[in-house]
């Protein structure tokens, strides 16, 4: 049975492909096309999925779409009869993109893929629940999913049991917990869908000094439940997040792109123009920062209590873009009856993509589950020789070592203060490197973050980094709740004793997001970091992703090289060949990003 699980149309699309039963393929558009959250049909990441299963889209029984664009379209139509005449802007940019694309679904996958079969359909949240507790190792599981929204749906509770999913409760636009953190982000001067993730790093350089006018904005039941007072909000009708009261709440939004600074960050003011009046501004946007973090923390360890309580379940498995908070899911872990959590890498809308693949398989079509996700390696390779072939054509020098030798030189220049970008293997799947398209350093320098923000990474200076540490020896440096956490996605406290070991990877609020590395999902990627151990005593290493800011992590060899050859990155790892900065040219610094020579 080979079923094709689609996302798109909305952010992040993806194509993912199972194969009786195990999802052997899936990948992001935009690593194709190289705009960052492409929401566009995932013609490329199709096309990927098949070469590598061998087979051709007449061999595929089922394509199915991760929502029911029938369904969402009648919640927008309701929201715009319901905030007319406020909607109508919002209705006539909306109406022509909707009525030209996305209402044709099933045409659009026939015209881009040829694909005669069946074309099914599953509820958004239902992909989202699917994406998460049928690639779990539990048995039974309860179920917490929770974004932006899906077609009315923007939080739902249920359980897994065996192939099964089923969700029992919902909670529907526009009262949305993800839309609020959304709007927040907005506010923060962040783009929405894209700098949520930033308003969690910013959090820990302030206090929670807004928390009670943030509950003004939502009203949280013991339940989890929670309702949105819509006078502060203008998203149900128009096309920007915040109604004038807002505003009037919280004071003037911060202005995107505006330098952000405090003294928590700069101690001493140590900062070229600093200026006291904007320093104070910035400690007040922290402060909302840490607000609505702590705001959003409340309302998910409601909702989980309350899972606990309905389900008597002791794991919990959670999707959704909300999922991706990892602060929350930290405080989940520790501070829940639920002994152990499972999430998705891929846990926003181009998760949905497996999650729909999975949901037909096993609980639409009745099959047993026989298979766990237990690494995010699913995207694209490239083999040695065309690398070799790559490096020779365009004559750039290179050092080549044995697959023993290898682990030991990259940890030697790690160690060495060296920023090596890593290239290994197929590429991860979600939105986090994961030792296959990573740029490694070391973490023992506080020096090193700025480093990589500054010269390799040109993004904000309050943003942590993330260390990746052997599993058997993660408890030794952080305090977690849970002995794996591979994907990053987990936040836990740095422990005493080592925080001015790995400064590095250790933020402001003393916590890190780590990344747990085994030996049998990437050998590789945990030999090197096995091997800086011995050379310095430490099992940890920073892990960031191997791209610049704004845009996508890298796909192929030749953007690794571009990245590595147009910032300040030491050296870069392609597979079993190292590049030194030192050795290379001028003129070999390739062409524009379009040029991509392994990219056939």
């Amino acid at each position: 049975m080979k079923i094709l699980g689609i996302s798109c149309f909305y952010h992040d699309s993806a194509a993912a492909l199972c194969a009786d039963g195990a999802i052997v393929a899936a990948a992001e558009e935009e690593r194709f096309t190289r705009k960052k959250h492409d929401p566009s049909f995932p013609k490329q990441a199709i096309d990927f999925c098949l070469r590598h299963a061998g087979l051709k889209i007449s061999e595929i029984d089922y394509v199915v779409f991760y929502e029911k664009p029938f369904v969402k379209m009648e919640r927008l139509l309701a929201s715009y009869v319901a905030t007319w005449p406020r909607s109508y802007r919002s209705f006539v940019t909306a109406m022509p993109v909707w009525l030209r694309e996305k209402m044709h679904i099933p045409s659009a996958i026939r015209k881009e893929t040829g694909f005669e079969g069946e074309i099914l359909f599953t509820d958004h949240h239902v992909a989202h629940a699917a994406s998460c507790f049928l690639c779990s190792p539990f048995d039974e599981a309860a179920i917490f999913t929770i974004d932006g929204v899906g077609e009315w749906n923007t939080a739902s509770y249920g359980t897994g049991k065996g192939g099964r999913v089923e969700v029992t409760h919902e909670i529907n636009f526009p009262h949305s917990l993800g839309l609020l953190y959304s709007a927040f982000t907005g506010y923060l001067g962040f783009r929405v869908n894209d700098g949520e993730y930033k308003v969690m790093g910013m959090a820990p350089y302030g206090e929670p000094r807004y928390a009670d006018k943030v509950r003004e904005l939502v009203g949280i039941n013991d339940d989890g439940s929670f309702r949105l007072n819509m006078d502060y909000f203008a998203y149900h009708y128009r096309l920007e997040n915040l109604a004038p009261k807002f505003v009037e709440l919280f004071g003037p939004p911060r202005p995107p792109e505006s330098p952000f600074y405090t003294e928590r960050l700069f101690p001493g003011k140590d900062l070229p123009g600093w200026d006291d009046e904007w320093a104070r501004e910035c400690q007040r946007f922290a402060d909302i920062a840490h607000s609505i973090q702590e705001v959003t923390e409340e309302a998910m360890l409601k909702t989980a209590a309350f899972l606990h309580r309905e389900t008597g379940m002791g794991r919990l498995c959670l999707a959704g873009g909300v999922a991706l908070n990892c602060v929350a899911n930290g405080e989940l872990l520790r501070r829940t009856p639920f002994k152990d959590i499972w999430i998705q890498p891929g846990a926003g809308d181009s998760g949905a993509a497996i999650g729909a693949a999975l949901y037909v398989h096993n609980t639409i079509l009745g099959n047993p589950r026989g298979w766990v996700m237990n690494h995010a390696y699913l995207g694209p390779s490239f083999d040695e020789e065309s690398i070799r072939k790559w490096l020779d054509e365009q004559r750039i020098p290179y050092t080549e070592y044995t697959a023993e030798e290898l682990p030991r030189a990259v940890a030697g220049l790690i160690a060495g203060k060296n920023v090596v970008g890593f290239y290994h293997g197929r590429m991860e799947f979600g939105p986090r490197a994961l030792g296959a398209r990573s740029i490694l350093a070391d973490p023992r320098t506080a020096e090193m973050k700025d480093i990589l923000n500054e010269k390799i990474k040109h993004r904000e200076q309050f943003r942590p980094f993330a260390p990746a540490v052997l599993a058997e020896r993660a408890g030794e440096y952080f305090e977690l709740g849970c002995a794996d956490a591979p994907y990053m996605l987990i936040v836990g406290e740095v422990r005493p004793e080592k925080r001015g070991v790995i400064p590095a990877v250790t933020h402001a609020d003393n916590t890190a997001r780590p990344q747990t590395v085994r030996r049998d999902s990437n050998p590789r990627y945990y030999d090197i970091i096995a091997e800086f151990e011995k050379i310095t005593g430490v099992p940890v290493i920073i892990n960031t992703s191997f791209n610049v800011r704004g845009e996508p992590i890298v796909l192929t060899p030749s953007q690794a090289y571009r990245c590595f050859a147009t910032t300040d990155m030491d050296y870069v790892v392609l597979e079993r060949f190292v590049v030194s900065k030192r050795d290379i040219r001028p003129d070999q610094v390739p062409p524009p990003p379009e040029w991509l020579l392994l990219d056939r």
